[in-house]
């Protein structure tokens, strides 16, 4: 059986399986170094941004655009709906859950007394909702046959969401690590983040299948998700020591989404 004949939901299943362990091995650098260094950091960081940005073009937002069109809709208002709504979502929730960004001193959210390092895991674990999210998405609008989506593409998406997913592992098993928590506690901690990808990918695959009409708006509510992470995270912190290696790594990441994604897509 060709493997594009499976259940788009379990396709999802399996590219966020992949998506988390890229997330574990992340995590596992904390078991060899207690800290890298500020630069590969950064630049770590602003690759991630690279590859999120451009997925969020070429793998979300040019097929809204594509399916609008052939849905016989004005192309322009699902995925414009669908991104604004995207980053609503995220915004809403951040304000309503507490949670600290890795590498910051300050909570964001509502005040509580509960320890920065379960804040430190909630904002890393809310922050990788969209990217499951849009993996499974993807998937489940390949599986739907319509024109502008394909098996290629969603693995693209895949790929590149599981790439920049690595920096990311990073960036909670070391604060972690800082935080106090022992070496196996930071990565257990670190890796486990991940497996909220696997939910919503199973969960975002699912609702596009059954519900095609929303297929536009799904893609775009993802990229405008994934979009949001970027700039209130990953490029802030990313900046943080005014450094131009960030931004060398957004433009390394932007290029290789973009190969996967044209190549593969």
């Amino acid at each position: 059986m060709n493997i594009t004949e499976l259940n788009p939901v379990f396709l999802a299943f399996l590219a966020t399986l992949y998506t988390w362990f890229m997330t574990a091995l992340g995590a596992g650098i904390v078991l060899f170094f207690k800290s890298p260094s500020r630069k590969f950091l950064d630049m770590m960081l602003g690759f991630a941004g690279g590859v999120m940005v451009a997925a969020s073009f070429w793998s979300l937002l040019a097929p809204s655009i594509e399916m609008s069109k052939d849905m016989g809709l004005i192309p322009w208002i699902p995925p414009a709906i669908g991104f604004l709504l995207g980053g609503a979502t995220l915004r809403i929730i951040d304000m309503l859950l507490p949670h600290l960004h890795p590498f910051e001193d300050n909570p964001e959210g509502p005040k509580t007394s509960w320890r920065r390092t379960t804040l430190l895991i909630l904002a890393i674990t809310l922050h990788n909702i969209p990217e499951g999210l849009a993996v499974g998405v993807g998937f489940g609008a390949a599986g739907s046959g319509l024109p502008g989506a394909s098996f290629a593409g969603a693995l693209a998406l895949a790929i590149g969401i599981g790439i920049q997913n690595f920096p990311e592992g990073m960036a909670v098993s070391m604060p972690l690590r800082r935080e106090g928590l022992s070496v196996w506690k930071s990565f257990w901690w670190g890796q486990l983040s991940g497996i909220v990808e696997i939910i919503a990918g199973v969960i975002g695959a699912y609702w596009v299948i059954h519900m095609r009409g929303l297929l536009p708006y799904a893609l775009a509510f993802a990229a405008g998700a994934m979009i949001y992470v970027v700039i209130e995270e990953l490029i802030p912190e990313a900046q943080r020591e005014g450094s131009d290696i960030p931004t060398i790594g957004f433009m390394i990441g932007f290029v290789i989404m973009m190969i996967l994604d044209v190549a593969l897509g």
